[in-house]
């Protein structure tokens, strides 16, 4: 975008007199979030101050001051003629315009992604596939269709979980959310509708929006799924869907077998083809429970479901390696268009994740005690700290979707870099100011870990909500020796 409006960016921003800051600094920070997490791309003209003044009912000397606080901090520079625009500070690298783990210092807690370590059997099971890798050096290592061994694996899962497939309907891809992107573009074209739930995962809106897709926000907490979606189709001629069934990223939630069929039948019947991600499908924390049939088990015909999976989550975020489960047609398409794109995918990564899947049950059982004894942990620390706040405790997946009472989560990621902490604010995962009210917070970390983190969050929730304030730069009262 070149500019933004003063309208759009005042809701936004939301309240920026909340606390005991002045307003000035509150306009400066959000600001500076929206674009650290990539809602406001580097290079977007700022409104004249005059009028954001006006739509924040705030002085212009205020909206002044802001902005000279950010040209003073590299987040904004202004030229004559071409007013206020913001930008990336020096430093380290950061991705302008997408929302994604970076670096951080030492003494910082990322709380703003969930992205667990790699499990201990990892490095074991990379050696094996070095060691499988040397076989193959005699040949020219391109293979457009990714390994068939790769592909094997991921169909026989399907096969197992009650959906038969054949490898030649698995299109291997670097991620999820690649996988996510293909789907689309290949789904649809410029222009064409997408329905999503509200609140989604930011990177599939991302990636909708470089495929030229109109994403449709759709309210999770009015109607049923199966049939708020359905309806929305009906309302916009929506071409695609993209949800999450296991797990839902942020809220946690699982459909059950009776709203998968439900749901499936009737966007079929709207002639909606469905992109469906099980990136958090091998995440269930449940004891003894059985998981539902996957979604493409569902669907009325082979060509209504597109599934989307990776190993990310289950084995470690450095390992890029993805599939979708398609009909042959599509997959067929698909994989001409990541051939003209990339020629092949990687091989010594394709038997990385061989290896990992040969394994998986063994990782899964590890991830998902990991995962139960943080979840229950970090609960038991936002209760203590935090007693009105509103935890629904997720039966999987990787975080807590948090209610706070009060919007006040864009405020809370602004000040929380002050305390060694990175926040996402829930207007990340919807459209617009929504869920300025939530907070999701992943369980990733160490225990020892989050409970540091939650002690830091107490302290930037007392800084917004006019408690001890701790100037810019006072995060010398954080642990620098913990180990993140």
């Amino acid at each position: 975008m070149d500019g933004i409006d003063a309208g759009r960016l005042a809701g936004l921003l939301g309240d920026v007199r909340r606390g005991r800051e002045p307003a000035y600094r509150g306009i400066a920070e959000a600001i500076r979030v929206l674009v650290g997490d990539g809602r406001l791309p580097a290079g977007t003209r700022l409104p004249a101050e005059r009028v954001l003044a006006a739509a924040l009912e705030v002085s212009r000397v205020t909206v002044a001051h802001a902005f000279r606080e950010l040209r003073d901090d590299g987040w904004a520079e202004t030229r004559q003629g071409a007013g206020t625009r913001v930008r990336l500070p020096d430093g380290p690298l950061r991705i302008d315009g997408a929302w994604v783990p970076g670096p951080v210092g030492a003494d910082t807690i990322d709380l703003a992604h969930g992205a667990p370590a790699a499990p201990g059997a990892m490095a074991a099971l990379v050696r094996r596939a070095v060691d499988r890798l040397e076989d193959r050096l005699d040949g020219h290592g391109y293979g457009p269709d990714g390994l068939p061994e790769l592909r094997e694996r991921v169909a026989a899962r399907f096969t197992a979980r009650g959906v038969p497939t054949d490898p030649d309907r698995i299109v291997v891809t670097s991620g999820a959310l690649h996988g996510i992107g293909t789907a689309a573009a290949v789904l649809t074209g410029a222009g064409d509708r997408a329905l999503v739930e509200h609140p989604t995962y930011p990177s599939a809106l991302d990636v909708l929006a470089d495929a030229g897709v109109r994403a449709v926000p759709v309210a999770l907490d009015r109607e049923p799924l199966e049939t708020a979606l359905p309806r929305a189709a009906r309302q916009t001629a929506a071409r695609t869907a993209y949800l999450m069934a296991d797990f839902q990223n942020p809220t946690g939630a699982l459909l059950d077998d009776p709203g998968r069929a439900a749901l499936l039948a009737r966007l079929a019947r709207q002639q909606v083809v469905t992109i469906v991600d099980e990136t958090f499908a091998d995440l269930d924390l449940r004891h003894d429970a059985t998981m539902p049939l996957p979604c493409a088990a569902h669907a009325p015909h082979e060509d209504d479901v597109v599934t989307v999976g990776g190993l990310s989550k289950i084995a470690w975020g450095g390992l890029r390696v993805g599939w979708v489960r398609a009909s042959r047609e599509q997959a067929a398409r698909m994989r001409r268009r990541l051939a003209r794109a990339q020629l092949s995918p990687p091989v010594l990564e394709q038997l990385i994740a061989v290896e990992v899947l040969d394994a998986v049950e063994a990782l899964r059982a590890e991830r998902v005690g990991m995962l139960r004894a943080r979840r229950d942990h970090l609960v038991s620390e936002l209760a203590a700290a935090f007693p009105d706040w509103r935890v629904v405790v997720p039966d999987g997946g990787l975080a807590l979707w948090c209610d706070l009472g009060a919007p006040r989560s864009t405020a809370l990621a602004a000040v929380a870099p002050r305390y060694g902490l990175n926040l996402a604010p829930g207007p990340r995962f919807g459209a617009g100011h929504a869920f300025d009210d939530r907070l999701r917070l992943p369980y990733t970390h160490p225990e020892p870990v989050l409970t540091e983190a939650v002690r830091r969050l107490r302290r930037a929730v007392a800084d917004v909500a006019g408690g001890p304030h701790h100037p810019a730069g006072a995060a010398a009262d954080v642990d620098t020796e913990l180990v993140v």
